[in-house]
């Protein structure tokens, strides 16, 4: 996706130099085939099961790419009435959308059901009562899942951490069966399914199998008590590579993982929420060197892609790998490469050995396709970022 060629770097066929000249910066700019190629991992890694993959919008919902999406078959997972909007906009199939998410509001969940979704994941038994009450008001059976929290760590950062107690996630696993028993005898619930999701940026398919083998138990303890359940919805949380010592799972060998322990359950369907690992290595944001400076013994290179534009380094500390545009043998100095915002926080990385660019010059800000365009903001009355799809 992303190449030097004769020291101009390139995404794709197109000279990312050039896009940033002609649109500004910041600028967002995607790969398309890199898009299709992740998806297709999951497509090709999931390929000899009954199986839904449904692209989680919260990490990046372009419309254009949700377009994409949906000419492939994607599935949506969604958190928000606004992302099922988008989703719906965008062509993806209403029996191919989950709703997750721990707030739902009453007029969401009467859009949701007025859509006919495949079903709710339901994170608490108060949520399960609303949807039953709505769902008498319209005259319709909601289907619904239980989102299970199985006390799982990810080994991930704490803020992207979801599948332990004391998250605000899912049912505790001890409350789990009572729960679906409870739920079972609502008129106007149809179960048809059990979630668990552990977090996000997973480099080892371990915590995958673990959270399945209690599911698996939860599940078998359901069946024993008359409740069947369909869809087994395994969540998302694969991870990309950030750093070079990363070294991601990828969806066959996720599938391997929690098959391990669902390939007994010949008919259900395994439902999967890729999002990161879907955009998040298929995108970068370029920007321009503003000023260069040097503070006590601290270097400084000001550029104007701020945190308002990528607030991940900001809220978690989160590396991105960051190039400049031509290659160049200008001196390299230890530097931290930060934005213009009034904020301390506002930084793209901190004593990171990188040139020192002229003022003017481009930088590009790799792995930046999940959780950034879509995580940004006007503060400071900041423009917000263009976004750029580039095919060939």
């Amino acid at each position: 996706m992303l190449k030097y060629v004769n020291n101009e770097l390139f995404v794709e066929k197109t000279s990312v130099s050039k896009l940033s000249k002609k649109y500004g910066t910041p600028l967002y700019i995607y790969s398309q085939k890199k898009i299709i190629s992740n998806f297709n991992a999951y497509e090709n890694g999931f390929k000899n099961i009954d199986s839904i993959i449904c692209y989680a919008l919260k990490a990046n919902s372009n419309h254009n790419i949700l377009r994409l999406l949906a000419s492939l078959g994607a599935g949506a997972d969604i958190v928000s009435g606004g992302e099922l909007q988008k989703a719906l906009d965008a062509g993806i199939n209403p029996q191919k959308i989950v709703y997750s998410g721990v707030g739902k509001t009453s007029a969401e969940i009467e859009f949701a059901l007025k859509s006919d979704i495949l079903m709710f994941n339901a994170e608490s038994f108060e949520e399960a009562e609303n949807i039953d009450k709505i769902a008498k008001k319209l005259k319709k059976k909601a289907r619904i899942s239980f989102r299970v929290n199985p006390d799982v760590d990810a080994h991930t950062h704490k803020h992207i951490t979801t599948g332990k107690f004391g998250t605000k996630f899912g049912v505790m696993y001890e409350d789990a069966f009572e729960l679906y028993t409870n739920a079972s005898k609502m008129k106007n619930i149809e179960i048809v399914g059990i979630d668990s999701h552990i977090g996000s940026q997973i480099l080892d398919f371990t915590p995958f199998k673990l959270a399945a083998e209690k599911i698996s138990k939860l599940i078998d303890k359901l069946e024993e008590a008359g409740i069947k359940t369909k869809y087994i919805d395994i969540g998302g949380g694969l991870g990309i590579k950030y750093k070079k010592e990363d070294k991601p799972q990828t969806p066959a060998e996720l599938k391997k993982a929690v098959m391990s322990v669902y390939s007994k359950y010949k008919d259900k369907v395994i439902i999967v929420e890729p999002g990161r690992s879907i955009v998040g290595d298929a995108g970068i944001i370029t920007g321009q060197v503003i000023y260069r400076k040097t503070t006590g013994n601290k270097n400084f290179i000001i550029t104007n892609i701020g945190m308002n534009d990528l607030i991940r380094p900001a809220l978690y500390d989160a590396y991105h790998n960051v190039l400049p545009v031509k290659k160049t043998s200008k001196k390299q100095v230890v530097a931290d490469i930060v934005g213009p915002i009034c904020e301390s926080d506002d930084f793209i990385a901190k004593d990171r050995k990188f040139p020192l660019l002229e003022q003017g010059e481009f930088i590009a800000v790799e792995c930046a396709g999940a959780y950034g365009r879509a995580m940004a903001s006007e503060y400071n009355s900041r423009k917000i970022a263009e976004e750029i799809i580039v095919e060939d």
